[in-house]
């Protein structure tokens, strides 16, 4: 199976699975993906996906190349907007919080489908790379406009416009990833905040999550307004008594973690 759904719980487990192709995303590849995603998105018993790849090489290489090489009409697949063709379209419509247990490299496509994640965490040997500007293809899935967004516009040109490498640390020192942990603890880390959050109300974490994506594509103006109209709406119908008892259990659970 190109990609493979482990369920603990209410944290679903999604990887990239062809490491002898460094996980490089063919048309099948793309197709299982977004069936996957969109299978757990309806499943109510899912709060939280972590998406990584197979073996310790690569998180994704991006596009495979060789099958693109193949037939140029697979060129399509870098502007295409559904998400059977489209793996990063197949994160964003997931509605449910996905964090990126980054293992190895992810170039180019591979980085673009990183940035779709929510929050990502990195191996000590993961790296990242948009060699885009290398290879002769115009990216097509939002890096040129996330990244500058991510990182600073200075710091997404250096990287796009040479194609150098750029290491975990790095990637953390500029905020790309949340934070670098040692490749044995990887996908421990990612389960443990996926469980995290999936312990938080599930519909409050969905409509958390798409008001901060909603006011991020909009000027910051517009966006406080967004927060004010979905605040009015959203608080006018919660009870004092549900505050009060979710204000309870939130001391209690910071109590248990400090100890």
């Amino acid at each position: 199976m190109p990609v493979t759904v482990d369920r603990e719980g209410a944290v679903a487990i999604v990887t990239l699975n062809r490491p002898e192709a460094m996980n490089a995303l063919s048309r099948a590849m793309r197709a299982s993906l977004a069936r996957a995603m969109q299978e757990l998105d309806g499943d109510d018993g899912i709060r939280a996906v972590v998406l990584t790849g197979a073996g310790e090489r690569a998180f994704t290489a991006g596009l495979d190349l060789k099958e693109l090489g193949a037939d140029t009409s697979n060129l399509g697949a870098a502007n295409a907007e559904a998400a059977e063709e489209n793996p990063v379209r197949a994160i964003e419509q997931c509605r449910k919080p996905v964090i990126g247990a980054i293992n190895g490299v992810a170039i180019t496509g591979g980085f673009e489908l990183a940035i779709a994640c929510d929050i990502l965490i990195a191996s000590e040997n993961a790296r990242f790379a948009d060699t885009h500007a290398r290879v002769g293809i115009m990216p097509g899935w939002g890096l040129s406009q996330k990244l500058s967004r991510l990182i600073g516009i200075a710091r997404a040109k250096e990287l796009s416009l040479s194609g150098n490498f750029i290491d975990a640390r790095t990637a953390a020192d500029w905020g790309l990833v949340n934070r670098v942990v040692p490749p044995a603890d990887l996908l421990a880390t990612a389960k443990r905040l996926a469980h995290d959050i999936a312990g938080a109300d599930p519909a409050m974490v969905t409509a958390y999550k798409k008001l901060i994506d909603d006011g991020y594509a909009l000027p910051f103006g517009e966006a406080i307004a967004l927060e004010h109209r979905v605040s009015v709406a959203a608080n006018s119908q919660v009870s004092a008594g549900d505050v009060e008892a979710r204000r309870r259990a939130v001391i209690e659970r910071g109590r248990s973690q400090k100890g």
